[in-house]
């Protein structure tokens, strides 16, 4: 029978050692969503790293599966920067407000290079979160990302169109958003000790979190 070190258990507390359903421990932030969080490993978006949303088009209900969590980051009282990359369509300041987001810690960055932004935001170590739309980044970009996330101890969220899923990726999460007449349905293509298959979340009726 073989014993764990001391030494040995350290090493596997290491977010970058993955163990299935036994992985070491990471922080995660509760989505706000009890369905949800149930199929996340440690029942939580992580607080570090890349995760990837993709989705049919831009714009579906895509924030709104984010929302209560980005609420909760920008409400903490050592709160850092909440960064959106070039968004496609304008966020909506009154709406973000009534779902409980401090906006003093809301940052929008429109950028003629939105990865690169995205890399160094997420690099930096100012941001709790940032946020980037991608239609097609390359597999060595999506590296750099996921690489610069856990530098800057940062979660950063790249939302890409659906057919990214035939693609391999470094995230560590990736989730793909199917709307319906009132919500998403959530299917998990990579979830490390996670939940497989779909769910279906639902929100109330005239929602909307973006204008443009």
């Amino acid at each position: 029978m073989s014993t764990i070190t001391p030494e040995l258990a350290r090493l596997l507390e290491h977010p970058a050692i993955w163990r299935g359903r036994s992985a070491a421990r990471t922080e995660v932030l509760p989505t706000g969503f009890a369905a949800l969080d149930e199929c996340l490993p440690g029942k939580g978006w992580p607080r570090t790293g890349l995760i990837e949303i993709l989705v049919s088009r831009f714009g579906i209900g895509e924030l709104y599966v984010l929302l209560p969590a980005l609420a909760a980051l920008t409400r903490r009282s050592a709160a850092r920067w909440c960064v959106w990359i070039a968004p496609p369509l304008e966020p909506f300041a009154p709406t973000l407000a009534a779902h409980g987001m401090a906006l003093e810690r809301v940052l929008v960055v429109r950028a003629d290079r939105p990865l690169w932004s995205f890399e160094q935001t997420l690099g930096s170590g100012a941001s709790d979160v940032a946020m980037a739309w991608a239609r097609s980044p390359r597999a060595r970009e999506i590296r750099r990302l996921q690489l610069a996330a856990e530098r800057g101890k940062t979660l950063g969220v790249l939302f890409r169109p659906q057919r990214a899923a035939r693609e391999s990726s470094p995230a560590a999460l990736r989730i793909a958003l199917e709307p319906m007449t009132q919500g998403v349905r959530v299917t998990f293509l990579k979830s490390r000790g996670g939940g497989r298959g779909s769910i279906e979340l639902s929100w109330a009726p005239g929602w909307s979190m973006a204008r443009g």
